[in-house]
Formats: structure tokens, C-alpha cells, sequence
């Protein structure tokens, strides 16, 4: 019996997840047609206190070489706002990353940020402050999952790693993974593909935890 709750549980994220797709493909293509983006609206999110973190006044930075991501953790900041803006993603838009420093317990420095509740996301940074990995995990209540939110997100991150993509294109990286194939693997699914220079992997673990990675490839 326990064994047969977490294949539904997990029917259900999956087929909500392809549904929500749908929906975030043609909103994505309306906020295309508009001449105008909106700005991204100011938030006073409190991070939690003895971290340092990033705002708005942030350096970019100088890559030495033409694969990866290409930018601090201030950089991605800004490049996501500017995804958020264009496509009118009310409520993605990050204040202030959490930076953490690395340490004997931690080999990398590593920055976050908590959408809500249920959505946080994790970068990885080298030695010279590039980005190495994101990883974006959504959790929650699993027998009543709002994957909305999570896919959105998703989409946003592809679109701050290549700037020259569209919606539509964010919504084929996702559609590679095999996230909207009718013949998924309901019960381990473990989706991956690479796009230039770059590794996308969406996991749902046993828990209900969704997990989506960013990594580079050579």
C-alpha cells in the first residue's frame, strides 16, 4: 500500500507538472507580443542575519574563457531579474542572495535564496567566484502538489543561462528532459539533456522532493 501512495503521489506531480506547462507556454508567448516589460518590483525580503549578502549594487564579472556560465552570483542575480521583468513573472524576482562563504566544513562558496516556503534555490561557486552549479529544489505538501510555481522557475533559470533563448526555447530544454512524455517512469523519474554547454537534470526523489540542476559540460 505504501509503495502504491508514492506512484500515485507522483502520477500526480507529473501530470500536473505537464499541465502547468501548457499553461506557463501560452502566457510566456502572450508577454512575448508585448513592446513593453515591467519592472521588477521592489521586495523587502529579511534574510537571516550574519550572512552577507548581494543586492542590487553588485560588479559583473570578467570570464577569461567562452563556456559556462560566465558570471558571479551578482551577475545572475541581475541576469534573472531581467528574465522575470520581460515575462511578467510576478513573485520570482530575488531581493538579496545569501552568500556563504567556504569554510573546513564547506569546500565552496555557495549562495541561496527561499522564493516561499516550498522553493529555494543553491549556487555552487569556483575559486574565482563563477558559478559552477544551481540547483532549485521544490518541496511541500506532496498529496497536494501547486508545481506552478516550480515550472516557472525552472523556465526562468534556463532563460538566465542563455539570453538569447525565448520561452519557447526554455520550454523545449524542459520537453528534452522527457518532463512532458507520456511514457515517463511515474515511480523513479530521472530526466537529463545538454544544450550548449550545458547540463539540465530534473530528479523526483522518494520524499516528493523535486529537484532541478544546472551544471556545465565541456
Amino acid at each position: 500500500m505504501r509503495k502504491h501512495n508514492k506512484v500515485t503521489i507522483k502520477h500526480i506531480i507529473l501530470t500536473t507538472l505537464c499541465f502547468a506547462m501548457a499553461s506557463i507556454g501560452m502566457y510566456g508567448m502572450l508577454a512575448l507580443s508585448s513592446d513593453s516589460s515591467q519592472a521588477v518590483s521592489d521586495q523587502t525580503e529579511q534574510q537571516a542575519s550574519g550572512s552577507e549578502s548581494i543586492g542590487e549594487n553588485t560588479g559583473h564579472s570578467t570570464p577569461t574563457n567562452n563556456t559556462g556560465f560566465q558570471m558571479t552570483a551578482g551577475d545572475f542575480r541581475n541576469k534573472f531579474n531581467a528574465a522575470v521583468g520581460k515575462y511578467r513573472l510576478n513573485g520570482l524576482a530575488i531581493t538579496r542572495l545569501t552568500m556563504n562563504e567556504s569554510s573546513t566544513d564547506q569546500a565552496t562558496s555557495t549562495f541561496e535564496y527561499a522564493f516561499n516556503d516550498e522553493l529555494r534555490m543553491v549556487g555552487v561557486l569556483d575559486a574565482d567566484e563563477q558559478i559552477q552549479e544551481i540547483k532549485l529544489y521544490g518541496t511541500g505538501n506532496v498529496n497536494e502538489p501547486t508545481r506552478g510555481v516550480l515550472l516557472t522557475a525552472i523556465a526562468t533559470l534556463i532563460l538566465t543561462t542563455h539570453s538569447e533563448y525565448t520561452y519557447n526555447d526554455a520550454q523545449d530544454v524542459i520537453q528534452d528532459i522527457g518532463l512532458l512524455d507520456r511514457d515517463v517512469n511515474q515511480n523513479e523519474f530521472d530526466g537529463m539533456t545538454k544544450r550548449d554547454g550545458f547540463q539540465y537534470g530534473f530528479q523526483v526523489q522518494n520524499d516528493g522532493t523535486s529537484v532541478f540542476d544546472i551544471t556545465t559540460v565541456e
